[in-house]
């Protein structure tokens, strides 16, 4: 197969069917026959100039049920059929080529032979030997397709499952560890016409008949602007990396809407533990480095959000694969410190104490001299920047320790300086969510100790450098790896703003995909 090509399989014991040729059509639609129970797409072959392969699952109606898209780096989507609530008889399969001359061509439509298997004549025997004595039956009854909800391979809804595994770098075990969990059956999940991953929603704000993320931990959200922000990768139940990984938040209805078939080019490859920053001025999302299994990144990859185009920045200077690690948007530069790295067989990955700048408009990255006493390597930490000019760095970990120190530094000066800090300061922990509420204060959320996940929260005065625990029921679950802004919704004053909590994990094999709110005049208030 030495020229591109796009195929579906839509029976187990028949070979795929071509549905996109190098030399053919770059829009097709398929009607996918009745007997169909999972459609399993995929590409071969080299891309080329092709950016993407947009795929719509629609009903009879051409209403979505689910959409994807395959990339250079995503190259397979499958969809069942008793995961979808809306798959019905009339299911059309549509596929649009990006990157491509031939957007006016008319949509070229396909069919599927239905298949049916063959009885053999010793299976006809070998029925009528078992069926002696007994009622007879339809010779082709044996090969009728299983009830969509009766399937031998799948337990049924709310059936509590074996044990799984959470995938996480334990400050104790080393990174990406898995760690032995009970996974938690999920309550009602909400039927939504987008394939999701049943995981729980405790506290979630939007309607329930909004499409919703799968549940997730290590992703990433980042503002665009007053009342829309982007939610990248991140990883769900059984150690899989979202098939959903990117959505758009619209706050004045606290709606989702996925958002990875908007955008045009090569997205980033499937990973947690990567950062995103959004700059204001120029209005692109700078996504960087990040994990997959045992595969760290040091890309850089661009999303537009005027012309919602994604590109992958070819970046001079040296930079090693980081996850976990904290970034920062500084007039127009991305400040890299911190995160864990690979080490060659059979040496522990590492954490790094190293800071790296990345230039945008020259594409380079460069390490500045930085003096005073400067925080120990860690990865899982925080930093906050208060002031304009003060980077406010907080706990993490670096195997077998877990930190709860404060170091900040000048960005002005270059200097790194401990922090002595007054009342409670928050125990140790990695992972943890952190925003903040005003200038002068930050809100440190949840984390994990490397036993289990916390829940409690903290405010931290940069005036006055103290602590002080607050109690908060919307923020009363155990989470870590979870993302914490704060953004406007529509029934507040422009003036006021909302923190917004969403997804993490409880370390224990349960995933949120839940959108949890608290005003931050309560949060201040409860101080």
């Amino acid at each position: 197969m030495d020229e591109f090509a796009v195929y579906a399989l839509f029976w187990e014991n028949v070979p795929p069917q071509r549905l996109i040729s190098a030399d053919g059509s770059s829009r097709v639609a398929v009607a996918v026959p009745a007997s169909v129970q999972q459609v399993v797409l995929f590409s071969s072959g080299p891309w080329g100039e092709r950016l993407s392969v947009d795929a719509e699952l629609d009903d009879a109606a051409r209403v979505p049920i689910t959409i994807g898209k395959l990339t250079p780096f995503n190259k397979c989507l499958s969809w069942e059929r008793w995961e979808e609530e809306t798959w019905t008889s009339g299911v059309t399969l549509r596929l649009c080529v990006e990157g491509r001359a031939q957007w006016a061509e008319p949509e070229q439509v396909l069919t599927v032979k239905e298949y049916t298997p063959k009885v053999s004549d010793r299976d006809m025997s070998t029925k009528r030997k078992r069926g002696q004595g007994e009622e007879s039956s339809d010779p082709g009854e044996e090969n009728i397709c299983p009830n969509p909800s009766i399937t031998p391979v799948r337990k049924a809804r709310g059936q509590p499952k074996s044990r799984q595994q959470l995938l996480t770098h334990s400050p104790q075990q080393g990174p990406e560890t898995p760690v032995t969990a009970v996974q938690t059956p999920p309550s009602n999940p909400a039927k939504t016409k987008s394939r999701q991953a049943k995981t729980k929603t405790p506290t979630q704000n939007a309607s329930p008949s909004c499409a919703l993320p799968s549940g997730r931990w290590g992703q990433t959200l980042s503002p665009i602007d007053q009342h829309r922000a982007i939610l990248i990768g991140g990883q769900g139940a059984k150690m899989h990396f979202c098939k959903d990984p990117m959505w758009k938040l619209c706050t004045e209805d606290m709606s989702w809407m996925t958002a990875e078939t908007l955008a045009l080019g090569p997205t980033p490859e499937a990973r947690i533990g990567h950062t995103a920053v959004y700059d204001q001025d120029s209005g692109r999302i700078f996504v960087f480095g990040g994990s997959k299994n045992n595969k760290w990144f040091n890309d850089v990859h661009i999303l537009d959000t005027r012309s919602w185009k994604w590109t992958m920045v070819e970046a001079q200077g040296k930079v090693p694969p980081l996850a976990y690690h904290s970034c920062t948007l500084f007039r127009g530069e991305l400040w890299v410190l911190g995160g864990v790295f690979p080490r060659p067989h059979p040496q522990p990955d590492g954490c790094s104490e190293a800071l790296y700048i990345f230039d945008p408009e020259l594409s380079i990255w460069y390490q500045p001299i930085v003096t005073g006493e400067k925080p120990a390597p860690r990865s899982g930490h925080s930093a906050c920047l208060m002031k304009q000019r003060s980077l406010y760095v907080f706990g993490g970990w670096d195997t077998p320790l877990c930190f709860n120190d404060m170091y900040m530094l000048d960005l002005g000066l270059m200097e790194f300086s401990a922090v002595s800090t007054c009342g409670k300061p928050p125990s140790p922990r990695s992972w943890h969510g952190s925003a903040a509420l005003s200038d002068s204060k930050f809100l440190i959320h949840g984390g994990y100790n490397g036993n289990h996940a916390l829940t409690d929260a903290f405010i931290f005065d940069v005036d006055t450098h103290t602590w002080t625990e607050v109690t908060v029921p919307e923020l009363r679950l155990p989470r870590a790896g979870h993302s914490l802004i704060t953004m406007e919704t529509a029934e507040q004053r422009p003036e006021d703003r909302t923190l917004l909590v969403f997804g993490g994990g409880d370390n224990e094999g349960t995933f949120y995909s839940d959108l949890c709110t608290v005003s931050v005049d309560t949060l201040l208030a409860a101080l």
